[in-house]
């Protein structure tokens, strides 16, 4: 049995939902965890996440094979010194588990940081690539959060022993500075594959869904603006999911846009944040995703819509032509080509979307996604690692 350390963000972290007793994780950490569950006589698992909070309490095991561990690090210890105080702290834990490997989900934060520096082998996972998305931010300010992200991630990519790549996007964007590379995607979670009963379409207008944090590389509001011009050719409805902050501007101005246009033509709805069964009830009411980003580098949210089977209208961006290769369902324009995609939705809307919806996700989505698949293409990684160390 090989011996994992984790290192991943609590949500509640993110949220700042201390008070909450359950450490949450991404969609994709999340996923990972419950393919690891079903390997349980293969691995053992700790998962460790830096708080800037003591939470009101924690479980030391989320599973029989899955180990958690909060450290709370004092906000000095994190980005502002180069996440000094989350690798003591990390590096403190393991010395306690002695893992074999160490593996850090995503640069975006402390994580890969206090990977490459916990003295013990360990992979990278690059979830958001911090370099391309400042280079999209067009911001040269110094001091900045992509700013330092960008060359925090480009300094652990240089010591780690490896990269999990979740797309080709991503494995070319990152080649050039790491040892070696994995090709895994990330997993879907189960529910999605959990089949119902065939869904008969509900009368009424078309309905669309966006998932994702409003922001300007979502580009929610251009979206909406071009919405706009469709409604007043064909009927719609479209609901938008993600957090938006009060205090940026782009998201001050999607809020005043999608209000305005809800009064004008009715059908138009944000909601913060969906769950668990909230969140696959919106997908399995939806007749399509609409999302046109200008950067991803795998779009969870495509892959979950394609495993419920949800038409998928998107953006050419990250791995959006890997994971709908071969799903008929899977429409791609240009990042650009807001007047393709919007007369693709005419048409496909004046057409008539499909009465039916099977109940079973396509096979290969299944078969690329699913946590179990996904788990093991890690556990292959992992114990390639462990011998090459």
């Amino acid at each position: 049995m090989i011996k994992v350390a984790l290192l991943t963000t609590d949500s509640r972290e993110h949220f700042k939902d201390y008070a909450n007793p359950n450490p949450y994780f991404g969609t994709a950490p999340e996923a990972l965890l419950e393919g690891f569950k079903l390997l349980r006589d293969e691995i053992e698992v700790h998962v460790i996440s830096c708080l800037q909070q003591p939470p009101k309490s924690s479980p030391s095991k989320l599973a029989d094979n899955i180990y958690y561990h909060g450290l709370h690090v004092p906000n000095i210890g994190w980005m502002k010194t180069g996440y000094l105080g989350c690798i003591r702290a990390v590096r403190c834990k393991l010395r306690e588990i002695q893992p074999d490997i160490v593996h850090g989900q995503g640069t975006e934060r402390d994580c890969a940081m206090c990977a490459v520096f916990s003295g013990f082998p360990n992979v990278v996972t690059i979830h958001g690539v911090m370099r391309a998305i400042h280079n999209l931010t067009r911001d040269t300010q110094r001091l900045h959060y992509y700013w330092f992200a960008r060359h925090l991630e480009t300094l652990a990519l240089r010591r780690t022993c490896g990269v999990i790549a979740i797309s080709p996007y991503v494995e070319a964007m990152a080649g050039r500075l790491s040892r070696r590379s994995w090709l895994i995607p990330n997993a879907v979670r189960e529910p999605f594959f959990l089949t119902g009963s065939a869904r008969q379409r509900e009368s009424g207008p078309v309905r669309l869904v966006n998932i994702g944090v409003i922001s300007p590389l979502k580009r929610q509001v251009e979206l909406l603006e071009h919405l706009a011009e469709l409604r007043r050719t064909v009927p719609f409805e479209i609901t938008f999911v993600g957090k938006a902050s009060s205090s940026d501007a782009y998201a001050q101005g999607f809020a005043r846009l999608i209000a305005a246009l809800q009064v004008e033509h009715g059908g138009f709805k944000h909601v913060p944040f969906l769950e668990g069964q909230q969140l696959l009830g919106l997908y399995d009411s939806a007749d399509a995703m609409v999302h046109f980003s200008k950067e991803e580098s795998f779009g969870l949210t495509f892959a979950e819509a394609l495993a419920r089977n949800l038409p998928l209208f998107a953006s050419d961006v990250g791995a959006i032509r890997q994971i709908g290769k071969g799903i008929p369902a899977c429409r791609i324009f240009t990042t650009e080509n807001f007047p393709g995609l919007m007369s693709a939705l005419e048409q496909w809307i004046k057409t008539g979307p499909e009465i039916e919806r099977q109940a079973a996700p396509h096979p290969l989505i299944k078969s690329r996604y699913h946590p179990t698949s996904i788990a093991e293409q890690h556990l292959a990684a992992y114990k390639s690692l462990a011998a090459f160390s």
